[in-house]
């Protein structure tokens, strides 16, 4: 169970119906946008260092202020990091300026 003084996080969520294992890249990913040391230390105590860089690296609702963060703190190079990486609507305007 998600301790409750992290509920803050999960606004727009059930809190009761979230799932540890089934729902942990979306708990991680929260955390590592929003968490506090609290909550941080926690889920360093409740996933795995391998579970958190997975989710480091597909998540794409990272803002890049917090994924240029946790890359440097899990030595990820940021080019492999989804949330870094240029939208493909921005790419198009190089190849078709209109």
């Amino acid at each position: 169970m998600i301790p409750l003084k992290f509920k803050k996080y999960f606004w727009d969520s059930d809190f009761d119906k979230i799932n540890l294992k089934k729902d942990a890249s979306f708990i991680i990913g929260r955390i590592l946008e929003y968490g506090d040391k609290e909550a941080i230390r926690w889920m360093m105590k409740n996933f795995k260092k391998a579970e958190l860089k997975q989710t480091l690296l597909k998540k794409r609702g990272l803002s890049c202020k917090s994924a240029n963060y946790w890359a440097n703190i899990f030595n990820i190079p940021k080019n492999k990091i989804l949330c870094l990486k240029k939208s493909y609507q921005k790419m198009q305007r190089i190849h078709w300026p209109f």
